[in-house]
């Protein structure tokens, strides 16, 4: 699983339709290492591809994105977000 940073930028004024979308993104950003950060699984969603397909994109374009642009999430990273994600999902099991 990898992270891709959010970028904050001066909020404009809000029309219905970004107070949509900000509703939309909220619950998909996450606090990793003090980052907030969108998962690649729920941003190639939002762009209606597989996650491999947008790593994929990334990486012939690495070039055109910052270095701090995306990390990798350690493994304890990875099951820690699942079991989070499982919970807040209500999927638990019971």
């Amino acid at each position: 699983m990898s992270a891709k940073k959010s970028t904050s930028r001066k909020p404009s004024p809000a029309a219905p339709a970004n107070i949509l979308a900000t509703a939309k993104l909220a619950p998909l950003v996450h606090l990793i290492r003090n980052e907030r950060v969108l998962l690649d699984s729920d941003l190639a969603r939002l762009y209606g591809v597989e996650t491999r397909t947008l790593n994929q994109a990334v990486k012939r374009n690495i070039d055109r994105f910052p270095e701090d642009f995306m990390f990798q999430l350690t493994e304890e990273e990875t099951d820690s977000s699942r079991s989070q994600f499982v919970i807040l999902n209500g999927n638990a099991a019971t």
